[in-house]
């Protein structure tokens, strides 16, 4: 269990150290000693606050048996940790075929990219898929696609965002953790515009209600977008999450003004679904809430069914303008286990309803959740979409409140629950999609307790 506090000031030791003091046992402190005398620090890994030795399904126990509820699961956990039906086909497909080396293909990976055309949005049905060891490397190679269509290198993407750590993905992702420090200059051609945040709009205008006032703002952000995109008319791509994990959601009309800016301009559409595709919103994608299709769709974490990295970059038909090039050319590109984990998730998603359920269980808990923030004024929003959900804390002068909620994450590890902060201030809880009911109260209850913890003298 990685200890990730916040964004920016992250991985504090003292905090971690006096957490670590008061909860961890002496199996656990063996293998923390362990573990930082031989991986290189640094922040939101290295050092850790506990080893785990079981993971499986919405629970995670550490190394002295102590167990939590697993609401951040690095947003793999669609199906809960260690599916049976995700570890059969695995086991199954080693023992058929294990490995396929580069110039050969294998029924596997064919019936994957087949399946995933088939699910994806409507624009990119009959397009072309390549497949990635990870998100990162996807990104980089719809980047590279981009500059090969276009035949431009500029990509615009949003501060705060992140697509990956590698150094095309961190060009384009907008968070100073993977970007500064020694770790420019990056990828040339990569702007930033302020992102959608309706309760925190980096614009200035209020949003009190939660509710974006469009009438006020006159959606500033997708106005802004637009006239970098028109004023400089010569981007390869948008690079972007149509709903951020954070999370935050795109006032109405944002993406559509976007896709016909894109359009208007001859700039692809990438987006980056990564976190939120396959069922975590309560929508098989988070671009249908939009109504929007993009050029090219990013996916990974979830895909390989929380056991094995996969990820996959769908690009629409007429974008298949590569054939001399290697745009990913992985040594496991094709590889015929990882293609059966997915299929395996895939089938789950589809047979259990898994879409449906988030969509029910999360207004479920936003229900919930609303009921608690009502008494508690250190929240100062409860946002989100499906089992994707943002308790953004703040300050009595609305300011973000970041002690507090690193204080809040640490209550709640001490009684049993796991969860992200983002952007310093916002509790962000990403449970399985297959999670039971009264496991989902129990991490709820989880979270009141932790807040009252957190403003208790």
């Amino acid at each position: 269990m990685s200890a990730e506090p916040s964004e920016g000031d992250v991985n504090r030791s003292d905090r971690r150290a006096a957490w670590t003091t008061a909860h961890v046992g002496t199996a656990s402190a063996a293998l923390l000693a362990r573990d930082e005398a031989v991986f290189l620090r640094q922040s939101l890994s290295t050092p850790c606050l506990a080893a785990v030795r079981r993971a499986e399904g919405s629970w995670i126990e550490d190394a002295d048996g102590r167990r939590y509820l697993d609401f951040h699961g690095n947003s793999v956990h669609h199906l809960g940790h260690a599916h049976p039906r995700v570890l059969d086909a695995i086991r199954r497909q080693l023992d058929d075929l294990a490995f396929a080396p580069r110039r050969f293909t294998c029924e596997p990976a064919i019936r994957l990219a087949e399946r995933l055309r088939a699910l994806a949005p409507p624009g990119l049905r009959d397009g072309r898929v390549l497949f990635a060891p990870g998100g990162s490397e996807a990104i980089e190679i719809a980047l590279k696609l981009a500059r090969v269509a276009t035949g431009r290198f500029k990509t615009l993407s949003f501060w705060d965002a992140f697509h990956g750590a590698g150094f095309g993905a961190a060009s384009v992702g907008g968070e100073a953790l993977f970007r500064g420090g020694g770790i420019g200059p990056l990828l040339p051609g990569a702007e930033h515009v302020p992102p959608f945040a309706c309760f925190r709009c980096p614009f200035g205008f209020p949003q009190p209600s939660g509710r974006p006032d469009v009438g006020l703002c006159r959606m500033a952000c997708a106005r802004t977008l637009a006239f970098v995109l028109g004023r400089e008319g010569d981007f390869a791509a948008l690079v972007a999450e149509p709903m951020r994990a954070v999370p935050y959601l795109p006032p109405p009309g944002f993406w559509a003004d976007a896709r016909a800016e894109c359009d208007a301009t001859g700039t692809l559409l990438i987006f980056d679904e990564i976190p939120t595709g396959l069922g975590k919103t309560g929508r098989l994608f988070a671009c249908e809430y939009a109504g929007v299709d993009p050029d090219i769709l990013v996916l990974g974490k979830a895909l390989g069914g929380g056991v094995l990295p996969l990820a996959a970059v769908i690009a629409r038909p007429g974008l298949d303008v590569a054939e001399d090039l290697a745009l990913g050319h992985y040594t496991h590109e094709k590889n015929p286990v990882l293609a059966a984990a997915a299929l395996a998730t895939l089938d789950v998603i589809e047979d259990d309803g898994l879409v449906e359920r988030a969509a029910e269980l999360g207004a479920y808990a936003m229900g919930r959740l609303a009921e608690i923030a009502a008494t508690r004024p250190l929240v100062g929003e409860v946002r989100g979409a499906g089992l994707l959900i943002g308790v953004e804390l703040v300050r009595s002068d609305g300011t973000p409140a970041v002690d507090a909620a690193e204080a809040v994450l640490y209550a709640a590890l001490s009684r049993g629950l796991s969860f992200k902060l983002t952007m310093g201030c916002v509790l962000t809880l990403s449970p399985p999609l297959t999670i039971s009911r009264p496991d989902l109260d129990r991490g709820l209850d989880i979270v009141a307790e932790s807040l009252d913890a957190a403003v208790r003298p």
